[in-house]
């Protein structure tokens, strides 16, 4: 089963990002007023996660290896933190020494 994380309603009720995670990696669903993006990264790929917290909302960037940076914005610090550690269990390199 997988977990998903949705961005705060309250700043941007439409326009909510999305964090799934699954087996093998997560997906980031940033959305936009028209379009938006779906990154699937694989947790082995995954160099590094930062939190970024404003006074009520956090913003997180991820950091895989070989690609852009993936800013998902808008997220309690509460849910950012969970995210932060759970992608950090899973990646192989980073899970027994970060956190």
């Amino acid at each position: 089963m997988a977990q998903v994380f949705k961005s705060s309603g309250f700043k941007d009720p439409i326009n909510r990002d999305v964090v799934e995670f699954n087996d093998k990696g997560v997906t980031f669903r940033v959305n936009k007023l028209i379009g938006g993006t779906d990154s699937f990264v694989f947790y082995g790929d995954i160099s590094g996660v930062e939190i970024d917290n404003g006074l009520f909302f956090s913003t997180i960037r991820i950091i895989p290896r070989a690609r852009p940076e993936i800013i998902i914005k808008n997220f309690t610090r509460g849910d950012a933190r969970q995210i932060k550690e759970l992608i950090l269990t899973r990646v192989p390199t980073l899970g027994s020494s970060a956190v």
